[in-house]
């Protein structure tokens, strides 16, 4: 399973720490709220109903009271509803109360010995508090009063509480990103600072006053590249150097075995062999002298220029005796390419010349494009390239399996890593692939080769 990225793990903490601590917040802010309003409400319907139950009071003391009248001149408004249980009848000025509903029987038992008690019930289907006053041993009075108000207001809380949870988790994301973003800048510079030596740059180098927390990474850094830079120039110069005092004797060689090939018919046997073999070894030193001359100058800069490549590749077939007739060009796309033409040629050379000598020759040199990049691909016949080669192909003086199979020892093992070379000096890459019908593909891709 591919692991989750280091920005995404940081965002999603602060998301989760958002939401955890809005969350208990809000849960806390809401209990705290709710107690407060509910004790409030019961307090002020308390004493609303202790106000009420006074006046009834006064009102029952008369002779023959008018209980419904006196019902009546109590100010309750569309919240409270006021009943009476008198000598075991029921008053109420709404006659459509359901006094079984509205005051549960709890209440009444509770009440019935001359205590006063309130319970919170639902009458008609919505909540209410319900109070009841004892005034004598055979009458209590009882006020409803409706909390449907206090109902909707805890719901718009609970509402608004909610979505600040969620504005502050979605903050805590934007600030964990930001914070991830920020924090990870350095590292950014870093990689593409690697990148860039990884492409030839090797003059890049981090700004040591850019983060000073990280100055001690950035130095080191440098002093990376430094050395780096100095041993690849010490090697350069040293595969330079080596070639160039190799070529006079090699030349000298080259000479006498040229001699002594002409000479071989006037050679016994074993003696024609001998020469045959010097002279095989000697052009092939001579041919890895070449690799390693251009390897040591392959980080030069890049000289572009434009450049046809369908007709350099048709003249690299043409030089080593193949038909024009293996490139093709597809339909639409403009040929003339902004490269170096003394790279190009070099690198398609490689491969045809790898496909001669490994693979049985190619069978086709496709030249076409793609949004932002253009390549080159060299087809082959022969048995392709195994998985585990492909990772290590490109290489130094590296040899497929299949070659080493087929007894071909002449090459130098610098053709693919001078090929890979050339490629990143454009900003390119090779890759290698199965051709469909068998074979390999070899790959050359290139960032917009047009000027």
């Amino acid at each position: 399973m591919k692991r989750t990225g280091l920005r995404t793990r940081v965002t999603a903490g602060f998301t989760v720490s958002a939401l955890t601590l809005s969350a208990a917040m809000a849960l806390v802010s809401y209990q705290l709220t709710r107690d407060l309003l509910i004790e409030e409400r019961e307090r002020t319907i308390a004493r609303a109903a202790t106000s009420d139950a006074d006046v009834v009071r006064e009102g029952l003391d008369g002779d023959k009271p008018d209980v419904a009248q006196i019902l009546r001149t109590l100010d309750t408004g569309e919240n409270r509803l006021s009943v009476l249980h008198r000598d075991g009848t029921w008053y109420a000025v709404d006659a459509g109360v359901d006094v079984g509903t509205a005051i549960p029987r709890t209440l009444r038992d509770f009440a019935q010995p001359g205590r006063a008690a309130m319970q919170r019930t639902h009458a008609n289907g919505r909540p209410a508090l319900v109070v009841a006053i004892p005034l004598s041993a055979s009458t209590t009075f009882y006020q409803i009063g409706s909390l449907e108000e206090l109902e909707s207001t805890l719901y718009l809380l609970s509402v608004s509480l909610t979505a600040v949870a969620i504005m502050t988790a979605a903050a805590g994301a934007a600030l964990g990103w930001y914070t991830t973003r920020y924090a990870l800048r350095p590292l950014t510079a870093v990689a593409d600072a690697a990148e860039s030596i990884t492409a030839g740059g090797y003059g890049t180098r981090l700004d040591p006053t850019t983060e000073p927390d990280l100055e001690r990474l950035t130095t080191s850094f440098n002093q990376m590249v430094d050395e780096l830079s100095q041993r690849l120039r010490r090697d350069r110069r040293f595969a330079a150097d080596v070639s160039h005092e190799l070529r006079s004797p090699l030349q000298t060689l080259s000479a006498a075995t040229s001699v002594l090939t002409r000479r071989r018919e006037h050679l016994d046997a074993r003696t024609a062999t001998a020469a045959h073999l010097v002279a095989a070894e000697v052009t092939r030193f001579q041919a890895l002298v070449t690799d390693l001359l251009e390897l040591a100058r392959s980080d030069q800069p890049v000289e572009r220029g434009p450049v046809d490549v369908a007709d350099l590749a048709r003249q690299a077939c043409r030089s080593r005796g193949l038909p024009d007739s293996l490139v093709t060009v597809d339909a639409g796309i403009d040929v003339t390419w902004h490269v170096d033409r003394r790279r190009v040629t070099q690198l398609l050379g490689n491969l045809l010349d790898n496909a001669v000598r490994y693979a049985g020759g190619p069978t086709s040199v496709r030249i076409g494009a793609t949004a932002g990049t253009c390549f080159l691909d060299v087809d082959d016949q022969g048995p392709g390239v195994t998985d585990d080669d492909k990772q290590i192909i490109f290489g130094r003086f590296v040899r497929g399996r299949n070659a080493n199979a087929r007894g071909n020892t002449d090459g130098t093992g610098l053709g693919l890593a001078l090929v890979t070379r050339h490629a990143h000096a454009h900003g390119g890459r090779v890759t290698v692939h199965d051709r469909p019908g068998g074979g390999a593909r070899f790959h050359v891709e290139l960032p917009v080769c047009t000027p």
